[in-house]
């Protein structure tokens, strides 16, 4: 059985730092992206980033380029959000996804199979 699970999540002041961490465990990701996705108070679920190919390849959304990096680890089957910067609007429940086989969307929920719990990060003012 396939799960991912999030941690790093907390408080935060605003221009301040945060690293997410996914592990995931059942089987290993290589070519499929693994991504994460963002889910603020009385808004939609929107995507953060993502990563493909064992790191070869990396999207972001517009919000977060330049700001937010993402990076996997193979060896611990790990994926890696660094976020920098941090504003207010970034306060959300962060979640952590995978493909069961590769797709070449990468932004969209529906291409992933597989979703942690979440995890919280709130950024004060």
């Amino acid at each position: 059985q396939v799960q991912l699970v999030e941690s790093g999540g907390g408080l935060v002041q605003a221009g301040g730092s945060l690293r997410l961490s996914c592990a995931a465990s059942g089987r290993t990701f290589s070519r499929e992206a693994m991504g994460w996705f963002r889910q603020a108070p009385g808004k939609e679920r929107e995507f953060v980033a993502a990563i493909a190919w064992s790191g070869m390849s990396t999207y972001y959304a517009d919000s977060v380029k330049g700001r937010f990096t993402i990076s996997r680890d193979s060896a611990k089957n790990t994926v890696y959000l660094q976020m920098n910067s941090l504003k207010p609007e970034d306060t959300a429940v962060y979640y952590c996804a995978a493909q069961k086989i590769h797709r070449i969307i990468y932004t969209a929920e529906t291409t992933y199979d597989y979703w942690g719990q979440g995890t919280q990060v709130t950024v004060s003012s």
